[in-house]
């Protein structure tokens, strides 16, 4: 990462943008736009800032595949020891198909269903994060009947304000999440009882792009509190699941590095005098910044109130600054004489007024120019639709002085290849 840019390996020479030892210009020329390009050398050290020693204890960084999906992600944060959270059958079949024991899969989400329960218990996750006691005594129905015991951890909602977006905010008594802080130790009590679950841990999630370490320790408090009055009543738990969450920057944040979370998080569970092993779930803080959307300019367009570049990614394709007003970064591939710079919004294709990318932005811009929309590895291509009948754009992979594609780009034939 540099000062000028938040993705790393993100690099101006000779009047263009390259990712790693690749033109980024070459890449939309050779690949067509728009364009996910991910940095493997950025993936790798975003890994890295995560492998921390932690005393005698075992950490599992258990990586949010819903935040970038691509099976050759998976596959690279794998190869490292990842762990990895899930929401669906469909993520755990994801990891699953690069490769994954199932012992490395932890199953969370509101509304699992019996299918998705069943499948998990055949293949043997980890354990699932129960978030109500209707899904409890689901998934305690299905494991007697299919004589086995489900691995549990409860989810428990400690009523922290993560202080994000209210979208992202998922640790408030008024969210969906979890399981009350106030009635998880009945909770507990009730599942003890039941004799097809076995309880292996507690868990929290209370949001995302978390960009201060307050919140998280609030939130620790209440769950290490929890967790020794568990221990009171007889309940041992194995693991302590401190979620995810952690912030990266974008424009101007300073999140605090994983190191100061997974340091403040040990000292907390040594002071509490617990000796669980340690997970966490990041997401974004793995994959935002190691990845650029590329798009091209296709009309530069005055009218009377504002500038509108228009570009030929959309919504569709990059959903977070319609669906959250995010802020996302935008560079020139090519970089201009500033001389030409006016003020644009950054705008998309789809027949919808808020089919934005960025606003309000001072660039020296070209029709023809490819655009690099910068920090957009996380709930980018993961979150991508095919709204106005738009084939989903390719993903592709730099390693160093060479590039690989990673998924194809859709035609317009399997857009429809399964309607009838």
């Amino acid at each position: 990462m540099s000062d000028l840019y938040p993705v790393a390996h993100l690099t101006e020479r000779d009047n263009a943008l390259y990712l790693e030892e690749i033109a980024l210009n070459d890449v939309a020329r050779e690949f067509g736009t728009p364009v996910y390009v991910y940095s493997k050398a950025a993936l790798q050290d975003a890994w890295s800032a995560w492998e921390h020693s932690v005393d005698d204890r075992q950490m599992h960084v258990c990586y949010a595949v819903k935040a970038c999906s691509n099976l050759s992600i998976l596959r690279l944060f794998a190869e490292r020891g990842a762990f990895f959270d899930t929401v669906s059958e469909g993520e755990i079949a994801r990891v699953l198909a690069v490769g994954v024991p199932a012992n490395r899969i932890v199953f969370s989400g509101v509304a699992k269903s019996e299918r998705e329960i069943e499948f998990a218990l055949t293949q043997g996750i980890f354990c699932f994060n129960v978030e109500s006691v209707p899904e409890l005594q689901r998934i305690h129905a299905i494991a007697t009947r299919l004589g086995k015991r489900a691995p549990i951890s409860l989810r428990v909602n400690p009523d922290v304000d993560a202080k994000t977006h209210p979208y992202i905010s998922t640790g408030l008594k008024a969210n969906k999440f979890g399981i009350a802080h106030t009635d998880a130790l009945a909770v507990y009590q009730q599942a003890a009882q039941l004799s097809g679950l076995e309880i292996v841990g507690i868990d929290y999630h209370i949001g995302s792009q978390i960009t201060e370490l307050s919140p998280f320790l609030d939130a620790q408090n209440r769950l290490f509190d929890l967790v020794k009055q568990l221990a009171h009543v007889g309940i041992a738990l194995k693991h302590i699941d401190l979620g995810g969450g952690l912030g990266v920057r974008y424009q101007d944040e300073t999140p605090p590095l994983p190191s100061a979370l997974i340091e403040q998080s040990l000292r907390g569970l040594r002071e509490a005098g617990l000796t669980q092993d340690l997970m966490f779930e990041p997401g974004r803080s793995l994959v935002a910044n190691a990845c650029v959307l590329l798009t091209q300019v296709e009309y530069l367009k005055p009218t009377e109130e504002k500038n509108f570049c228009i570009v030929d990614a959309g919504m569709n394709d990059l959903l977070r600054p319609s669906l959250y007003e995010a802020w996302m970064g935008v560079a020139n591939c090519t970089v201009r004489d500033a001389s030409i710079a006016q003020v644009y919004d950054v705008v998309g294709p789809v027949c919808e007024t808020g089919d934005w990318l960025a606003r309000e932005r001072t660039l020296a811009v070209a029709q023809g120019d490819v655009l690099a929309v910068l920090s957009a590895g996380a709930y980018g291509f993961s979150m991508a639709s095919n709204y106005n009948t738009r084939a989903r754009a390719a993903e592709v992979l730099v390693d160093g002085a060479s590039v690989r594609v990673i998924r194809r780009r859709e035609t317009l034939a399997d857009v429809w290849a399964l309607e009838l």
